[in-house]
């Protein structure tokens, strides 16, 4: 069948690589399929240009795939009124962290005839083959589809145990000279940086996190260090970004995947999140030597209690002595704070706006987010339960407006105490973040006129 898979434009200049698109776009391939890319987000096409293609090409399948945010529930409307307006509108799936929780909203919201509920590439083979065969689709498991009005939702498909099984990312189809201009902290101007997934799924269940798979099952080392290979010696890749939810899953996985890329002698960067309790000094030191130049850490907030409240499995000792070890070995770690859970106060936003002031190396500007309660996350049962949300159309219609403005005030404070905090704390990092650019530039200067440094270059925004 011919398919038509869709890079949707977030109105970035580079845009992240499109990691889950890609592996569908593989498993399609291996199964005889004609796959091609519509790259709106890298030529910012607007959607009449969608209409057009699809008036005047014939697809049989055409395939969209989002995460739950505001920007990416209004893109998909749009994307999915121009496949519906189309003459020739191909049979029309969507998949991903967005529609997967509340599949009879999305289906009937985009018009879509078919859901992918979770893990994809099993699912979206037998759908094809059912389609290309007009077989019944009630007994495909991990779709929900639509006939007219109605919805079927079929149970649910068990995951892939063996991840090594799945096709590597089907990056030829992909214009990668444009994605690896991504830029990430501890890069050079001269590194070409691409995205690489060494396991899915987390072992934690952090009460505002929503994730379609339960559980972490991680790739081979062999696997995944010939994938990097293959990036190197195809499209020059010097700095991989890893992309799971949580590499440091465990200490053992972590010191054995670094081991791995230096007895590989990869001679390469990586970044990737972690976790500050098993942020040690013997897995950081190892950490290093294979490349690690920066370590995203969720940290999420500077209080015991609201750590607890947050169901994180992390105190505020293990937060510093991992921060602590981290900076020691030389690694840039990212420090993520998000206010309003369960109970948060003035006081304990302003407790991790101090940490973040002790702590800053200056790799990122950082701001503080308020808690989003995701469909599908313990939080958004919370909200729903509370009577703060209705139901899905009211989280995506009237509440969850823009990732930095409340959803639900789960807090005691009243939303203006609430804006005033957030106002208070992120004017602290911004000021903080200005004076360290300032500084860092006053530097340039006097290495310029007093010690005349003939490397400098001019001040080039870039």
């Amino acid at each position: 069948m011919r398919v038509l898979l869709i890079t949707y434009d977030n109105e970035s200049l580079i845009q992240w690589f499109p990691q889950g698109t890609a592996y569908i776009a593989a498993i399609l391939l291996k199964h005889g399929h004609e796959v091609e890319i519509y790259e709106q987000d890298i030529h910012h096409y607007p959607e009449s240009h969608l209409i057009n293609k699809l008036d005047n090409e014939k697809y049989d399948v055409i395939g969209l795939s989002f995460i739950g945010g505001y920007y990416e529930y209004k893109k998909a409307i749009k994307i999915s009124d121009a496949i519906n307006s189309s003459k020739q509108k191909p049979f029309y799936i969507i998949g991903g962290f967005g529609p997967t929780p509340s599949p009879k909203y999305f289906l009937n919201k985009l018009q879509a005839d078919a859901l992918v509920m979770g893990e994809g590439e099993v699912t979206v083979i037998e759908l094809l083959e059912f389609l290309k065969e007009k077989k019944d689709l009630k007994s495909v498991l991990g779709l929900a589809y639509r006939i007219g009005d109605k919805v079927h939702v079929n149970p649910s498909r068990p995951l892939i145990e063996d991840v090594d099984t799945i096709p590597m990312p089907a990056y030829h189809l992909f214009n990668i000279e444009h994605y690896r201009l991504m830029r990430l902290p501890g890069c050079s101007k001269t590194d070409f940086i691409m995205p690489v997934l060494s396991g899915r799924g987390c072992t934690f269940t952090c009460n505002f996190c929503y994730r379609m798979d339960k559980g972490f099952r991680g790739r081979s080392n062999e696997s995944i260090i010939e994938e990097i290979k293959y990036l190197k010696d195809n499209y020059g890749i010097t700095y991989i970004g890893f992309t799971d939810e949580l590499l440091m899953s465990s200490i053992s996985r972590t010191m054995s995947l670094s081991q791995a890329i230096i007895d590989a002698n990869l001679d390469i960067k990586w970044d990737c999140n972690g976790r500050l309790n098993y942020a040690k000094p013997k897995v950081l030191q190892l950490m290093k030597k294979a490349g690690c130049v920066f370590i995203n850490y969720g940290i999420e907030a500077y209080d015991d209690q609201i750590l607890k409240n947050m169901d994180k499995v992390l105190t505020t000792k293990q937060i510093e002595e991992g921060i602590v070890a981290t900076l020691k070995e030389g690694i840039s770690p990212g420090y993520n704070i998000i206010f309003g859970n369960i109970d948060e106060t003035k006081e304990t936003l302003m407790k991790g706006v101090d940490f973040l002031l002790k702590y800053d190396d200056g790799a990122q500007m950082r701001t503080i987010r308020p808690v989003t309660p995701y469909p599908g996350s313990p939080l958004y049962h919370l909200a729903i339960e509370k009577g703060m949300i209705k139901d899905i159309e009211d989280f995506y219609e009237n509440k969850h407006l823009n990732s930095d403005l409340l959803t639900c005030n789960f807090t005691k404070l009243t939303d203006n105490e609430f804006y005033e905090a957030l106002l208070e704390a992120n004017e602290k990092l911004l000021d903080n973040y200005q004076e360290r650019v300032k500084k860092n530039t006053r530097k340039q200067l006097e290495d310029l006129y007093i010690k005349h440094d003939a490397s400098f270059r001019g001040f080039r925004q870039s």
